[in-house]
């Protein structure tokens, strides 16, 4: 079947089986910061953001986004300029290994959306479905407040 969406401000149309996850259409037409982590929909790795809403695409029928519009984590650069949120995530160290970051930096981005000015038990609370072995949580959490304060002041 076709399916019609919207991914990173662009139009898009995928030829698909009805039993595609989202993980596997995306990954498979070259978004490849959508991470195979667990496929449970448990770890966060392959966070995309759908109408707003965090969702974990390895367990979500891609049938469901048609006419959705998405965004992954390519789609946080402009003109090949780091958003400020993937800024702070690599001056604050908020990077390791870099497996879990598209899933943190995307769940972060739900939140700023949402709610640019975030307490700390938000952005934890955030972050709480992106399982990360490397870099632990805090530096994570600090980068994204830390990019709520400078997005406010950029205003």
């Amino acid at each position: 079947m076709k399916l019609n969406l919207k991914i990173n401000s662009e139009n898009k149309v995928f030829d698909i089986d009805v039993r595609d996850t989202l993980m596997d259409v995306l990954r498979t037409n070259g978004y490849k910061s959508v991470k195979h982590g667990c496929e449970t929909g448990e770890c966060g790795a392959c966070t995309v953001i759908v109408n707003g809403l965090t969702v974990n695409s390895c367990i979500y029928p891609a049938v469901k986004c048609e006419d959705a519009e998405l965004i992954t984590c390519e789609g946080l650069e402009k003109d090949g300029k780091l958003s400020i949120l993937q800024e702070k995530f690599i001056e604050m160290g908020a990077i390791q290994c870099g497996y879990c970051t598209p899933g943190m930096l995307l769940s972060a981005h739900a939140l700023l959306m949402k709610n640019p000015n975030p307490k700390l038990e938000d952005v934890k609370d955030a972050l709480s479905g992106n399982f990360c072995r490397c870099t632990g949580y805090k530096k994570p959490v600090d980068a994204v407040m830390a990019a709520a304060k400078e997005m406010k002041g950029a205003k």
